[in-house]
């Protein structure tokens, strides 16, 4: 028999929530679960993701350096 003071207690079914939305329940060691970023709302998967670098890494090195590129 398992000693029942030093397990935690279990949660059948916690509120895994973000944003204050309610996204399903799962069983848990806590009363509830806090996301900040999940599938429906992550930049990558609900294509709102920009690319902030515009220049290319080949372009930044050389400019950094002072190299010529083929095309100069």
């Amino acid at each position: 028999m398992p000693k029942s003071e030093i397990h935690p207690n279990w949660f059948p079914n916690a509120p895994v929530l973000c944003e204050g939305k309610t996204l399903c329940s799962i069983g848990s060691t806590k009363p509830q679960l806090q996301l900040d970023v999940w599938l429906g709302n992550h930049p990558f998967y609900t294509n709102s993701q920009t690319l902030v670098d515009s220049e290319g890494r080949v372009e930044r090195f050389m400019k950094k350096y002072g190299l010529q590129t083929k095309e100069n």
